[in-house]
């Protein structure tokens, strides 16, 4: 049986259990202590599955990785929002025989200015869930799609033995071993929305199975394929089994 196809059997069987997260888009008012608390995750692992050094630093419209959820919930606000004070109204001046009646006030009110943090904004295109980054820096030496006469399901990226490979993007460690022929050692995440990402040729895989990752962590440190081929990293995305190219997921 070919590698590439042993692979697809893998995935397979390791993504049949539920969805290991979720993406919450953050809105204004809410912290990290309550998004953490509304989903019932620690909120030291929801830092680190997000890379977050300052939790007081959330920005408005960012996705954070929820692990462990399958359906997003509606977070409070940490302080909820004040009540206007009610308007003052004067009582109506009393009138006396010399005095004259006040102008006529036209009722029409101008339509009220919304201020510019009130706006109402046009949400844009929902970006590619996990929002991926390359693992490694380096010149792609094997492109998507056809090479050398082969398939290829990825691509693959020369950097120098030993480079620190990194999650493109937050997720849980589905495999960590060496058992798929023509991999080394391999690195599978999961990630939500039904993606995968691939790490090959590793000289080590540094992240353990069940683990989760925050994009950006270390996994593995990268090593070369067999057959005195340079160093390099194998590196694929998969929606489900399909393998897709990482050029148009990448920055």
């Amino acid at each position: 049986m070919r590698a590439g196809c042993l692979l697809v059997l893998v995935l397979l069987a390791l993504g049949a259990c539920a969805p290991t997260g979720i993406y919450h888009v953050v809105e204004p008012g809410q912290t990290l202590y309550r998004i953490a608390k509304t989903y019932g995750v620690d909120e030291a692992k929801l830092a680190n599955a997000n890379n977050i050094r300052n939790p007081n630093q959330l920005e408005v419209g960012q996705h954070l990785f929820i692990p462990g959820v399958t359906l997003t919930r509606e977070v409070p606000l940490s302080d909820p929002p004040k009540a206007p004070p009610a308007p003052i109204v004067p009582s109506p001046p009393t009138r006396s025989a010399k005095t004259k009646p006040a102008p006529k006030v036209s009722k029409d009110k101008p339509a009220p200015v919304k201020p510019a943090s009130e706006a109402e904004t046009i949400p844009g295109p929902k970006p590619a869930p996990g929002t991926f980054v390359w693992p490694v820096r380096g010149e792609v030496v094997t492109e998507f799609g056809q090479a050398d006469g082969k398939s290829s399901k990825g691509v693959e990226i020369a950097v120098a033995q030993g480079t620190p490979v990194t999650a493109a993007a937050a997720g849980k460690v589905i495999y960590s071993g060496n058992g798929i022929r023509g991999y080394g050692n391999l690195i599978i995440l999961e990630h939500a929305d039904n993606y995968f990402t691939v790490y090959g040729f590793n000289n080590k895989n540094l992240a353990a199975p069940d683990s989760f990752v925050g994009q950006g962590d270390r996994i593995a440190l990268s090593g070369a394929p067999s057959g005195g081929k340079t160093p390099r990293l194998h590196f694929e995305i998969r929606k489900g089994k399909t393998a897709v190219n990482p050029i148009f997921l990448l920055p």
